[in-house]
């Protein structure tokens, strides 16, 4: 009977194994997500911002809610900004895989990306034809991991600031905040203190208790204006640092 119980165990393991990991196959989205992408390559044509942000729609939010505080603390570092809302890491491979960063020579590039990669398990997605996702922390790690590495790649004498993913849910039992803090402290290894750099400011976020407040992140996980002036002020320092100012 022992022999049976390890045989299904091993079994078990190795089907879950075999899962391929959705979050380091690169794939494309549809719909306004075409032209975004294809207006980053057009700044990256350009081959004149020296510190881009890349990730998802909290990214991206630097344009809405983030709109002032970009404005104040990166619209004189010629900054861009890369991030797509909804985005997973497989997205932003892709995008590398198919223009973007081309003919581009940052210094500093911060990225932040995995909690769609998160929030969308035991969701259908379109863009793979229906497929309920899956996605553990560990899968997302390696998604990051594939994109900082291709980031070395299309720009080797970038400095990569990599955030840990940020807080959601109100508690700190949210299970999706448990995954993304799981996440992080995987990646947290990719630094080497030379080239890639971690930075981990969740905390930044949250009341002494753990929970996180609708006035910072008005739906537990956007931020809110008063969430992006403390997003920048945290990496302000780190950011001075690395691009040598």
């Amino acid at each position: 009977m022992k022999n049976i119980l390890i045989a299904s165990a091993l079994f078990i393991s190795s089907a879950f194994a075999a899962e391929p990991n959705l979050a380091i196959n690169p794939v494309p989205r549809d719909g306004g997500w075409v032209k975004r992408h294809e207006s980053f390559n057009a700044i990256s044509k350009q081959g004149t911002a020296t510190l881009v942000f890349l990730g998802d729609s909290i990214t991206q939010g630097w344009e809405g809610k983030g709109k002032a505080t970009w404005e104040k603390f990166y619209a004189k570092r010629n900054a861009a900004n890369f991030g797509i809302g909804g985005d997973r890491t497989e997205h932003v491979l892709w995008r590398l895989d198919n223009g973007n960063f081309d003919g581009l020579k940052p210094k500093l590039i911060v990225l932040m990306i995995g909690t769609n990669n998160t929030g969308h398990v035991g969701r259908a997605q379109k863009e793979l034809n229906g497929t309920i996702y899956a996605c553990s922390a560990e899968q997302t790690a390696e998604g990051v991991k594939a994109i900082v590495s291709k980031l070395q790649t299309k720009a080797p004498e970038a400095k990569i600031l990599l955030l840990g993913i940020f807080p959601r849910g109100e508690k700190p039992s949210d299970a999706m905040r448990q995954q993304n803090e799981a996440t992080n402290a995987i990646i947290a290894k990719l630094a080497d203190g030379k080239q890639v750099h971690f930075l981990d400011i969740g905390k930044t976020f949250l009341q002494p208790d753990g929970t996180l407040t609708r006035e910072v992140m008005p739906d537990l996980l956007h931020l809110s204006e008063k969430g992006y002036d403390m997003w920048a002020e945290a990496i302000d320092p780190k950011i001075k640092e690395l691009l040598g100012e």
